[in-house]
């Protein structure tokens, strides 16, 4: 059996269209989701999730694509779209018994708390983003050699087809490569935890490429909308990155504040895997959070 969040209930969750999330559930109190990132499961969020559980209600669930979730064929190009996923985790809140929560997002995780931030304002409370950039400003900061870093978002964005193919030949190692590579502290992912991620990883090619496929179509048609009318976040939201505006050569925390009026920006130093590395620098940040 994969690993599990110690104290925590498992369930599956209807959401929208026959889609089954699958979640972990633990604490009382005000409700907390907190959402995972790439290549990763609920399960990255364990650390932080027992200490916020001793005050609040904690939901975990896998995104619908990945882990232990449903994965719906994406037949017309707004499966896996944003909009899509952070209305999965609105009706996840509510069939839950919670129509108003606080939302955390590490890496594509953030993008859907982003989404769900822009799109349903009175069930958003209060918002934390780990460790990315707004899907339209990610395509605006990313050029020339520096955009290197990001080669996967370029390979996924391609019609059906070649990038499933072309990982599909040796998933580990390309899901095993963003391990590596992102991660500072190695011993942050411990094998079993490591071995967890590979194997969903290795069942989810296809909506995990329609994830990203999704970022570099219908996610920007939705964000540029936003921007021309001028929404923003209206909750307070904290921002933990590491120095990407640096390395990128753009101002990390004017982008956010651009989205985000009521904004708390953080740089964080550690790997990207901030939930795993350091979970008590999170958890301190988020219960700075949830407190504005």
């Amino acid at each position: 059996m994969d690993p599990r969040i110690n104290g925590f209930d498992y369930r599956r969750v209807t959401v929208a269209d026959g889609v089954t999330l699958n979640v972990a559930v633990g604490g009382s109190g005000p409700a907390v989701v907190l959402l995972h990132g790439f290549p990763q499961t609920h399960l990255m969020w364990r650390h932080v999730a027992a200490d916020l559980a001793a005050d609040h209600t904690v939901i975990c669930p896998d995104l619908r694509g990945y882990g232990d979730s449903d994965k719906p064929l994406d037949t017309d190009g707004t499966g896996y779209a944003k909009r899509t996923m952070a209305a999965d985790i609105v009706a996840l809140a509510a069939a839950l018994g919670h129509e108003r929560f606080a939302l955390a997002g590490h890496d594509r995780g953030a993008l859907v708390a982003f989404r769900a931030g822009l799109d349903h304002p009175q069930a958003v409370s209060h918002l934390a983003l780990l460790d990315v950039v707004p899907t339209l400003d990610m395509w605006d900061v990313l050029h020339g050699a520096s955009a290197a870093v990001a080669f996967h978002l370029y390979l996924m964005a391609q019609p059906p087809g070649l990038p499933e193919e072309l990982i599909g030949g040796s998933p580990d190692a390309f899901f095993g490569h963003f391990l590596d590579v992102w991660t500072r502290d190695p011993e942050a992912l411990p094998a079993e935890v490591r071995a967890a991620y590979l194997s969903a990883s290795r069942a989810a090619i296809t909506s995990i490429v329609a994830d990203y496929r999704a970022s570099a179509g219908v996610d920007v048609t939705h964000d540029t909308a936003d921007r021309e009318a001028g929404n923003r976040l209206r909750m307070p939201v904290s921002v933990l990155q590491q120095d990407w505006g640096a390395a990128l050569g753009y101002d990390a925390a004017a982008v956010w504040r651009a989205w985000a009026p009521d904004l708390e920006h953080r740089t964080v130093t550690c790997g990207h895997f901030m939930a795993e590395e350091a979970p008590a620098e999170v958890v301190r940040a988020l219960r700075a959070l949830l407190a504005r």
